[in-house]
């Protein structure tokens, strides 16, 4: 079974259909998804969602593009539902440059970032990370607060080999989803050619980034065996070797999961 370890089913765009979706899971060979929050409407949607289905857990954080929902008191409610049983890490946190381009905001991303890293490190959870155009930075602060203390995964990985084995050497693993399918996507499909196995997460970001040949459509877990065919296909081995290792790898990260 396929363990989805990036999802947003509470996305309006799955209303017209989230029921009939998600209760499809099963019999298409997915078995686990972890439902990631990025603002505060969105963690409590989290919450509903892994009480509604069993197979579904959560990961409860402020993105970088949201952080204007974060003050003391929006952090104590992170602190006190990321304790439920059924929350599996926090996230997703981290810097985004694509999007926001003044100084001081990129501060304020950076300070919430260092916050958040520090309470997953405070509940023992793992942390899923956002980096987009902001690879210094990430890993400036990460190596400051020694994040290899904190395990995670860096989600929608979009750098170089290079700097993904330099995570790797930080015990992080490497979330892969439908971009390592398009053509242009040279970058990751050297990183899932050449870092670990055992150091590689499926994702889809749905409902984003659907892959080949469903690009430009709306994204679901449905479509995880692409991305894994994919990256059997880079390294010369079977899509039931991927699909096994990267389920025993997020099984080692999410330990909260109830395999």
């Amino acid at each position: 079974m396929i363990f989805e370890s990036h999802a947003h089913y509470d996305d309006k765009q799955f209303d017209p259909d989230r029921e009939e979706l998600l209760s499809s899971m099963e019999e298409h060979g997915i078995g686990t998804v972890i439902n990631v929050g990025s603002d505060f409407a969105s963690c409590k949607r989290t919450l509903e969602l892994t009480e509604q289905y069993a197979f579904v857990y959560g990961a409860l954080g402020i993105h970088p593009s949201d952080i204007a929902d974060l003050n003391e008191e929006a952090y104590e409610w992170l602190q006190g539902n990321a304790c439920l049983p059924k929350v599996a890490a926090i996230g997703e946190i981290g810097l985004d440059y694509y999007w926001e381009k003044d100084p001081e905001v990129q501060s304020r991303q950076r300070y919430w970032f260092c916050r958040q890293m520090e309470l997953a490190r405070e509940l023992s959870l793992p942390v899923i990370i956002h980096s987009r155009d902001a690879a210094e930075d990430t890993m400036k602060i990460m190596k400051g607060i020694h994040a290899e203390q904190i395990p995670g995964v860096i989600h929608c990985f979009s750098y170089s080999p290079e700097i993904a084995r330099e995570y790797v050497k930080m015990g992080y693993y490497i979330g892969i989803g439908g971009v390592v399918t398009f053509k242009n996507s040279k970058k990751l499909k050297e990183t899932a050619a050449s870092i670990p196995l055992e150091r590689i997460l499926l994702e889809t970001d749905c409902p984003y980034l659907a892959p080949e040949p469903n690009r430009g459509k709306r994204n679901s877990s449905l479509n995880l065996p692409y991305v894994a065919k994919e990256i059997a296909a880079l390294r010369g081995i079977s899509e039931e070797e991927v699909i096994e290792a990267t389920r025993g790898n997020a099984l080692r990260l999410f330990t909260k999961v109830d395999t």
